[in-house]
């Protein structure tokens, strides 16, 4: 688990240090979406345009842009749509999306598509509250990253029988 500062430059960089040097199977991203209330919603993809807000520092990247020769969004490898589709958690709506704003949450996104090959997922989460607690939503992510781990399992089966198929 690591904090991602709210400053773009520093959390692309800590991004890439987690691919290059942890190497992980998928990468789970968790943002707080304030005006979300009870509501968790799982991003299907990221974008690479379009950030003009300024973060923590008072900057904002080159061109507005995350990688100046990365495609215009890039889908994780993870069906959010199918997780949705297929996941409840009691006391809780979850929601499907493809656009995570234009701010760190989808920059930090798209940045760990990029250098993770799509093997990213991104949740968006609401401010605990009363009814809203860290346990709670810590149980409701287990759940859905479980699910999502699932997901990779099975893409994981499938590449090794393509492999072992083109071996024989």
């Amino acid at each position: 688990i690591m904090q991602l500062p709210v400053v773009y430059q520093k959390a692309k960089e800590q991004v890439f240090k987690i691919w290059t040097t942890i190497q992980p199977l998928l990468t789970v991203h968790v943002g707080l979406a304030s005006s979300a209330k009870a509501l968790i919603i799982l991003e299907q993809c990221g974008k690479n345009k379009g950030y003009q807000e300024m973060d923590a520092c008072g900057l904002h990247p080159e061109g507005g842009c995350c990688m100046l020769d990365g495609p215009e969004k890039i889908e994780s490898t993870i069906n959010m749509k199918s997780l949705w589709k297929n996941i409840s958690v009691e006391g809780i709506d979850i929601i499907f999306s493809r656009d995570a704003g234009r701010y760190i949450c989808d920059y930090t996104y798209y940045t760990s598509l990029y250098y993770g090959n799509g093997r990213a997922a991104f949740i968006h989460v609401p401010p605990l509250s009363k009814s809203l607690t860290a346990e709670f939503l810590g149980k409701a992510l287990q759940t859905i990253i479980l699910e999502m781990l699932k997901q990779c399992g099975k893409e994981r089966e499938a590449q090794h029988k393509d492999n072992s198929l083109s071996v024989e």
